[in-house]
C-alpha cells in the first residue's frame, strides 16, 4: 500500500501479509484512489501551506475574474494550481530554515516553524482546497456588471463586495450542516475527489525520476512552455487560426455557409480550431470521460446541428430575422433589445411603453436553449427516480444507520467542526444580505430573500446526495428567475439579485461540501478544511471585485462587441438577457398564453417523458447499450450555448475523442501517466500567455496590433458580422 512518512515526505511501498483482512473502504473504485491509513503526526496547518495557497488562489482568482469578460477565454483550473503548487512546496522545504520559532509570552507564546518538514500530501490537499473554492469568478459579479452597463445603475465597490462575499459564503454554512448527510457517509462517493486523490498519492509517490522515464512535473513545465509559446500564434501573430472559419473566407458572403460553418457566431461544423482556449471554453476535453463526451456531443449535433438549423430556416418564431446564435436579446427592428425604452424611472417595466416598442425576440441557439432547460427541469428528475430511486432510497436508509467505514473512523481522532460555527456563517451570512438590499436600496423585499435563501436549503440535500451517488445535480437556475419574475413582475435588478443569490448559495454549498469529502478523503483535520475554506473565499471576494473595478476603470471599450482584447463580457451579455426576459419583461409576457415561445412550454412534459423509453427498453433488455444512456446529460450538456459558439463544442469533442478515447484505448499507460498533466499545463501555458499579450501588447498605450491578412481575414464574413438570414421588413417585424 502507499503510505507517506511524515519524516521525510516519502511514500512508503509496504505489504502486509494481513491486509487482506484490514478493514477498506466498501466501494473498489475508492479502494483504489484513498489511503485507508493515516498519519496524525504529519503538519498541516504550516505558514508555507497558507502563503502557497493564498498566493495561488488570489493570483488564480484575479485571472479568472479577467477571462469570465474574455471570449473565449482560458481558465486557470484548481488542477493546474495542484501541479503548480507542488514544486513549489518542495522549494520551501528545501530552501527555509529548519528551526522553530516562538512568539513572545504576551501574543501566546505559540510555537511555529518555517520549515516543519517535507512538503506533505495534507499540505498540499489544503492548497487545493482553497484554491477550488476561491478561484472561480464569482456568479454575482454579473449581476453586478449588468447594474451598471445595461441598467445604468451605479454600483459602489462596497455594495460589489460585500454581495460576493454575501452569495460566497451563506452556501458555506449551509454545507456544513450538511457534511451528515453528505460527507461522512461512505456511500457519499464524490467520484470527482477520486482524480485528485490519485493525482495527489502519484505525485507524492514520484520524487524519483525512474531511469529512461520523464517525471509529470518535468512533462508539466515542457508542454506548459509549449503553450505559452505556441498561443501567441493565434493569439496574437495569426488571429485566423483561432477564428479558424475556412470556409467562410472562401463564401464570406453565403450566409447559410457562414451561420453553419462560422466560429464567431455560426454552428461550428468546421470543426478545426489552433486555439485551446477555444477548445477549452466549456472545460479542458482531456478531464471529462469519455461517456459523458459522447452524451454531450450527440446532444450537441441533435439539438444544434440538426433541430436549430430546421428551426431557423423555416423561420419559426422569425428566429429567421436575427442572427442564428448571439448572446444578446433583440427588438422587432432587428437591433440589441434597448432597455431603456421600456424602463420607468424605478427601473421597473413601463407596460406602455413596452407595448409600442417591442416584444423580445431570441436569437435561435438561446430559444433552442430555454427549450432545452424547460425539458431538463423534469427529465433530471424522471430519470433519476427511474434509475437510481432505489439506490437513493436504500441510501436514505442507510444514512441514519450506517456504520463508519474506516476514513470515519481515522477522522474521529480529530476534533469536529462544531455545528455552530457553520450556524453563524448561515444566518450572518444571510443577514448581511439583508443588510445589503435595505441599505442600497435595491428593491429586493426581504420576505423576498428568505425565500431565496429557503430554495437552496430545500436544494441542498437532494441536489448534494444525487450529484453525489450519480454526478447529476439539479440547477436552481431557470427556477431562481421564474419565481421573482413572478412574484416581483417587472423589476430585473430584483431579479438578478435573486437568481445570484440563491443558485450561487446552492453552487457554492455543493463545491463546499466536495471539498469536505477531499479532506475527509486526505484525513485532513475538519478545523483545518474549515479556515482554510472560509479564509480563502473572503480574502479572494475582495481581491476579485477589485480586479473587476480596475477592468471597467482602465480597460477601453470593455464589454464591446469589437473590443481589441476580446474582452466583449459574454456571460454578462447572457445575464443581461436572462434578466430581461425574466425580470423585466416577465415569464407571463414571455412564454405565457398567445405568446410567440409559448409552445416552448411543452417542453417540460416531453422531458418528463424523454427517459422512459430508454428505461423500459434496458429493462426488456438489460445487455443492450441503451443501459448507458443518460439523457439528462444529453439535455444539459449543452447549457453553454450562449455564449458558447459551436466551435466550442465541435473541437472540443474531436479533441476530446483523440485523448479520451484513442490514446486511452491504444496506449492507457501514458494516459494514466500524462493525460491530466497534459490538460493542467496547457490551460497554465495559455493562460499566461494571453496575461502576457494583453500587459504588454494590447493594453499600454492603446495596444499594439498587427493589420495583416492573418488578422483581418475573418472580419469580412457574414459570420464575423453576424449577419441575419432574413432582412427585417420596413417598419418592424408585424406584431400579431
Amino acid at each position: 500500500m502507499l503510505e507517506e512518512d511524515s519524516r521525510d515526505g516519502s511514500i512508503k511501498m509496504e505489504f502486509d501479509f494481513d491486509a487482506i483482512n484490514e478493514e477498506d473502504s466498501p466501494f473498489p473504485e475508492v479502494r483504489a484512489s484513498v489511503s485507508n491509513i493515516d498519519d496524525p503526526e504529519m503538519p498541516v496547518m504550516t505558514l508555507r501551506m497558507w502563503v502557497i495557497g493564498l498566493m495561488l488562489s488570489l493570483i488564480g482568482g484575479s485571472l479568472n475574474v479577467f477571462f469570465n469578460f474574455r471570449q473565449p477565454a482560458p481558465t486557470v483550473s484548481p488542477l493546474s494550481l495542484l501541479i503548480i503548487s507542488y514544486p513549489i512546496g518542495k522549494f520551501f522545504a528545501f530552501v527555509l530554515p529548519i528551526h522553530t520559532y516562538r512568539l513572545p509570552r504576551w501574543l501566546g507564546g505559540l510555537e511555529f516553524s518555517l520549515n516543519p518538514g517535507p512538503w506533505n500530501i495534507k499540505e498540499h490537499v489544503l492548497v487545493y482546497i482553497m484554491a477550488n473554492v476561491a478561484i472561480g469568478p464569482p456568479y454575482a459579479i454579473n449581476a453586478i456588471v449588468v447594474t451598471q452597463l445595461n441598467y445604468h445603475v451605479r454600483v459602489d465597490y462596497w455594495f460589489s463586495v460585500l454581495l460576493v462575499v454575501a452569495t460566497q459564503l451563506t452556501g458555506f454554512g449551509l454545507a456544513g450542516l450538511c457534511r451528515r448527510f453528505l460527507v461522512w457517509p461512505a456511500g457519499m462517493v464524490w467520484p470527482q475527489n477520486l482524480v485528485t486523490c490519485t493525482l495527489l498519492n502519484t505525485l507524492h509517490a514520484e520524487d524519483d525520476e525512474t531511469p529512461g522515464t520523464i517525471t509529470r512535473y518535468k512533462y508539466f513545465l515542457l508542454v506548459l512552455t509549449g503553450s505559452f509559446f505556441f498561443f501567441f500564434i493565434p493569439g496574437y501573430l495569426f488571429q485566423a487560426l483561432s477564428v479558424f472559419s475556412w470556409l467562410c473566407w472562401i463564401f464570406p458572403n453565403n450566409i447559410p455557409v457562414n451561420q453553419l460553418f462560422g466560429v464567431s457566431s455560426g454552428l461550428g461544423m468546421s470543426v478545426l480550431t489552433f486555439d485551446w482556449s477555444q477548445i477549452a471554453w466549456i472545460g479542458s476535453p482531456l478531464m471529462f470521460p469519455w461517456w459523458a463526451e459522447a452524451h454531450i456531443f450527440v446532444g450537441f449535433v441533435l439539438f444544434f446541428w440538426i433541430t436549430t438549423p430546421l428551426l431557423y430556416y423555416t423561420n419559426t418564431w422569425n428566429l429567421a430575422y436575427f442572427p442564428i446564435n448571439d448572446n444578446n436579446p433583440y427588438d422587432r427592428f432587428g437591433q440589441y433589445y434597448n432597455v431603456s425604452r421600456v424602463l420607468d424611472s424605478s427601473n421597473h417595466l413601463n407596460a406602455t411603453a413596452y407595448n409600442e416598442y417591442s416584444p423580445l425576440y431570441l436569437p435561435a441557439t438561446y430559444a433552442m436553449t430555454y427549450l432545452l432547460a424547460f425539458a431538463l427541469s423534469t427529465c433530471v428528475l424522471v430519470h433519476t427516480a427511474l434509475y437510481h430511486g432505489r439506490s437513493l432510497i436504500n441510501g436514505m436508509k442507510r444514512m441514519r444507520v450506517e456504520p463508519d467505514d474506516i476514513h470515519a473512523k481515522l477522522m474521529r481522532n480529530y476534533p469536529e467542526v462544531p455545528d455552530w460555527w457553520y450556524i453563524v456563517f448561515f444566518v450572518g451570512f444571510f443577514l448581511l444580505m439583508v443588510v445589503i438590499v435595505e441599505v442600497w436600496h435595491t428593491t429586493v423585499p426581504v420576505w423576498a430573500l428568505l425565500l431565496a435563501a429557503f430554495l437552496p436549503v430545500l436544494y441542498v440535500l437532494p441536489s448534494g446526495f444525487i450529484y453525489a451517488m450519480t454526478g447529476q445535480g439539479i440547477s436552481l437556475n431557470v427556477l431562481a428567475q421564474i419565481i421573482p419574475g413572478t412574484l416581483l413582475p417587472g423589476n430585473p435588478i430584483a431579479n438578478m439579485i435573486f437568481k445570484a443569490y440563491a443558485v450561487q448559495t446552492l453552487m457554492e454549498a455543493t463545491s463546499f461540501v466536495q471539498d469536505l469529502k477531499l479532506g475527509h478523503y486526505i484525513k485532513v483535520p475538519p478545523r483545518s478544511t474549515f479556515l482554510v475554506q472560509s479564509v480563502g473565499t473572503l480574502l479572494a471576494s475582495f481581491i476579485q471585485v477589485g480586479v473587476k473595478e480596475w477592468m471597467f476603470a482602465n480597460v477601453k471599450d470593455i464589454c464591446q462587441p469589437n473590443q481589441p482584447s476580446d474582452l466583449t463580457c459574454p456571460h454578462n451579455a447572457v445575464y443581461f438577457t436572462a434578466s430581461a426576459v425574466w425580470g423585466l419583461i416577465g415569464p407571463t409576457r414571455q412564454f405565457g398564453p398567445h405568446s410567440l415561445y409559448q409552445p416552448e412550454l411543452y417542453a417540460i412534459i416531453v422531458g418528463a417523458f424523454l427517459p422512459l423509453p430508454f428505461w423500459l427498453w434496458q429493462r426488456r433488455y438489460p445487455n443492450s447499450w441503451v443501459k448507458f444512456v443518460s439523457t439528462p446529460v444529453i439535455l444539459n450538456g449543452v447549457s453553454y450555448i450562449p455564449p458558447a459558439a459551436g466551435i466550442n463544442y465541435s473541437a472540443w469533442f474531436a479533441t476530446g475523442f483523440v485523448f479520451q478515447y484513442l490514446v486511452r484505448k491504444r496506449n492507457f499507460a501514458w494516459w494514466s501517466k500524462f493525460n491530466y498533466v497534459t490538460s493542467a499545463a496547457l490551460d497554465s501555458g495559455t493562460v499566461l500567455a494571453a496575461i502576457v499579450i494583453f500587459a504588454t501588447l494590447a493594453f499600454p498605450r492603446g495596444g499594439i496590433y498587427l493589420n495583416w491578412w492573418g488578422n483581418t481575414v475573418f472580419e469580412n464574413t457574414a459570420d464575423y458580422n453576424r449577419v441575419p438570414l432574413k432582412t427585417i421588413p420596413s417598419g418592424g417585424i408585424p406584431l400579431s
